[in-house]
């Protein structure tokens, strides 16, 4: 066992864990956080994606020991970022509006997906869209309704 130290959310955690057990796994049982989903475990899917020193990465992939004295930001951190009158981050808003949300399980993955694709290009193109949620796989809606989701999330003023 050994103490990991890291800023998750924007709040400073200590955890005791297996050097090699997976960040995913930390997030969900020891720190309760359980927006990240294990879709594949291999890293194919996206379901457990969250943002690591502000780089997207599949945290079913990541050794908790990799995660000492990084900033982690996952689903749950995104809504804080909404303005004081909102319950919901815009991009939340724009998938819950246009229906890129529907089973749920690629959901946070695809909205932190989006969050760091708007960082990068405030106006994505459609290419960049695709190209920014490539790793994250989608079996209910056939994409059409999430890039939607997207383009709407870019017209906003504040993403």
């Amino acid at each position: 066992m050994t103490q990991i130290t890291f800023t998750i959310n924007k709040e400073k955690k200590t955890v005791e864990a297996p050097p090699m057990k997976r960040l995913l796994d930390v997030l969900r049982e020891d720190l309760h956080l359980t927006g990240a989903k294990e879709g594949c475990g291999e890293g194919e899917c996206g379901s457990c994606s969250v943002l690591l020193n502000g780089e997207l990465v599949n945290s079913c992939l990541i050794p908790a020991l990799q995660a000492e004295g990084a900033t982690i930001t996952t689903i749950e951190g995104i809504a804080p970022l909404a303005a004081p009158d909102q319950k919901l981050h815009p991009i939340q808003q724009c998938f819950l509006e246009k229906g890129g949300a529907q089973c749920g399980i690629c959901t946070p993955g695809m909205i932190l997906a989006t969050h760091h694709l708007l960082e990068k290009y405030p106006q994505p193109t459609l290419l960049q869209i695709q190209e920014g949620l490539a790793g994250n796989l989608c079996r209910c809606t056939g994409y059409t309704r999430i890039f939607e989701a997207v383009q709407s999330a870019a017209s906003q003023s504040n993403p």
